[in-house]
């Protein structure tokens, strides 16, 4: 997320104390969203190297805290059984706290922690692209699953399928592109129902055409964006390949506009410092898979 703040629409829906407790899992896309043309399951206990890049410590933007490093430290995986409610093997993000951690001649950073993404192994457009994923109930953190194209940003496009910043009731999703990339309204929360938020699997989804983007949880559509009301503010920049990413960050412009803290660090309490120190706390992905429409 080359994130720039967006003004967000709260959206609330409506459901039935029993839909809410429906699974996750049971909700995932099923076979009918078209063809299957990429997934990672995460059940070989290493990170698999043709179809994901890790991201390095040069890397840096929004003032993020952390810096990206390619370490089992920060990008592991946990066996099928390890984790309740996956189901088989996950991908663990973690930060770890490493003060003074030298991440470039210009920059430290006091944290570490995990981003990967699939440019240039595997990219597409229009389709859906799916994660089941779970998140610690921490403020300040910053983890997401987006997609983002090639070349010059943001005039190739980013799809923010799902942004969390340490409220666990809500998630954001987004939209920039050339025109629409800060305080826009292409930007959204879902706020989920009582009694359920980011800390118990979910899948977080995007249904992408050359008319539509539609942003989904569980399948069940949160906030739907057409190509009018993106050509309202600039050029439609979603017919050309995207890439995959997964990471976690942490605090940075997105936490702070969201919470305010200052200390002692930017849109990361202390807390969440001990937390992450007493590594406590992960971004957990069971698997992430793409289907193409037929």
């Amino acid at each position: 997320m080359n994130w720039r703040i967006g003004a967000a629409v709260l959206a609330l829906f409506a459901s039935s104390g029993a839909a809410a407790q429906v699974s996750a899992r049971d909700r995932a896309p099923p076979a009918a969203a078209g063809t299957l043309v990429f997934a990672d399951e995460f059940n070989a206990g290493a990170l698999d190297r043709s179809k994901w890049n890790v991201e390095g410590p040069a890397f840096w933007v929004n003032n993020e805290q952390q810096a990206y490093v390619d370490s089992p430290d920060t990008i592991r995986f946990l066996p099928a059984g390890a984790v309740p409610g996956a189901e088989d093997g996950v991908l663990v993000l973690q930060p770890r706290f490493r003060v003074g951690f030298k991440a470039s001649a210009k920059r430290s950073a006091d944290f570490v922690s995990g981003r990967i993404d699939t440019r240039g192994k595997f990219e597409f457009a229009h389709g859906r692209a799916a994660a089941r994923i779970r998140m610690p109930d921490a403020a300040g953190v910053w983890p997401a699953f987006w997609l983002l194209g090639n070349g010059k940003w943001p005039d190739t496009g980013e799809i923010d399928i799902m942004e969390y910043v340490g409220e666990k009731d809500w998630i954001g999703v987004a939209l920039h592109g050339p025109g629409y990339s800060g305080e826009t309204l292409l930007v959204n929360k879902y706020v989920f129902d009582p009694g359920v938020d980011v800390t118990t699997w979910h899948v977080y989804s995007v249904d992408w055409s050359d008319r539509e983007i539609l942003f989904k949880v569980d399948d069940r559509l949160v906030y739907r964006v057409t190509r009018p009301m993106v050509e309202h503010y600039g050029a439609w920049a979603f017919d050309n390949p995207k890439y995959l990413i997964l990471n976690f960050a942490l605090g940075g412009a997105y936490p702070f506009k969201t919470n305010g803290i200052k200390a002692p660090y930017e849109g990361l309490p202390a807390e969440t410092v001990d937390r992450i120190k007493a590594d406590d706390i992960a971004m957990e992905v069971d698997w992430v898979r793409v289907y193409r429409k037929d």
